[in-house]
């Protein structure tokens, strides 16, 4: 009844939330990725997507639609795999930024496994800045993690906004500097952060260092500072800040995989699976548990 490349067509648009974005990560024109919704719209006799000449988001239909169609791939998958006989085997080094540790990342590494058990998947989690040098050194073979503001190369995952969180009963002195809770150099987030209180001419302090989420979290808990976050990413506990804070915007994120250079070998094989995966239940990512 559903076609399965309606249904990647639809979760590329659910996920980035442009037709654009959509169009570009599937390789497709958009005129194409537009017919594939309006074929799946007729299909269910339901609005998957409210759209304008601006914005794209998702009905309460297109909400429920999102499981459907991630199950719906996932077993077409499974069937592909028994029926044509590839096993996929060998070593896949995968890395993905600590943004996914509190997502359902490993639900999707986990159904991975079952599918592909002969398949030795070894994880890092790490700094996305981190992740993109240890790519470009060859020593991981797919990275799951914020695009670099200076590097084109990614197929998106999914778009957000960064925004300003900490702890809701957190108050700002606004002639006082703006006390920082951040990662380590290379964090991108840290970088975009700092780049835009410069650019804003607001004195910041760093009010704690850490490399671990978990880390960063406890102390926006504390009162300690506000850090730069996913918008769709906000852990329990912390809230957005204000805008009467008066904190500068700090724009937008793209979230992306890369292969490594390896990609046609069999790891390329492997890692190739996983993405596509990831990107059938991309949407996963940006729900909490």
């Amino acid at each position: 009844m559903y076609d399965p490349s309606q249904l990647r067509t639809f979760l590329a648009v659910a996920q980035t939330l442009s037709f654009t974005q959509a169009a570009r990560r599937l390789g497709l024109r958009q005129s194409t990725v537009s017919q594939h919704v309006r074929r799946l719209e007729d299909t269910t006799g339901r609005t998957l997507f409210t759209r304008d000449t601006h914005t794209v988001e998702l009905t309460e239909d297109g909400e429920a639609m999102l499981g459907f169609a991630r199950r719906i791939l996932e077993v077409h998958e499974q069937a592909s795999a028994f029926f044509t006989g590839t096993r996929l085997r060998g070593r896949l080094r995968f890395g993905a930024s600590e943004d996914f540790v509190l997502t359902r990342l490993t639900e999707i590494l986990e159904a991975f496994r079952h599918d592909h058990p002969e398949v030795d998947l070894e994880l890092t989690v790490e700094l996305s800045g981190t992740l993109h040098e240890r790519l470009d050194a060859g020593k991981l073979d797919l990275v799951l993690a914020k695009r670099r503001p200076e590097d084109p190369r990614g197929e998106s995952v999914w778009h957000d906004r960064l925004v300003w969180i900490g702890a809701e009963r957190l108050r700002l002195d606004p002639d006082r500097p703006v006390p920082l809770i951040v990662y380590p150099p290379p964090g991108i987030s840290r970088a975009l952060a700092l780049e835009a209180l410069e650019r804003h001419g607001r004195a910041w302090r760093v009010a704690c260092t850490s490399g671990s989420l978990n880390g960063l979290i406890a102390a926006a808990r504390a009162g300690l500072g506000v850090m730069a976050h996913s918008r769709g990413l906000i852990p329990p506990g912390l809230v957005r800040v204000p805008e009467r804070a008066g904190l500068p915007e700090l724009g937008e994120v793209d979230f992306v995989l890369l292969h490594g250079p390896r990609h046609a070998s069999a790891q390329g094989d492997a890692a190739q699976a996983l993405a596509q995966a990831i990107l059938d239940g991309g949407d996963r990512l940006h729900r909490s548990h």
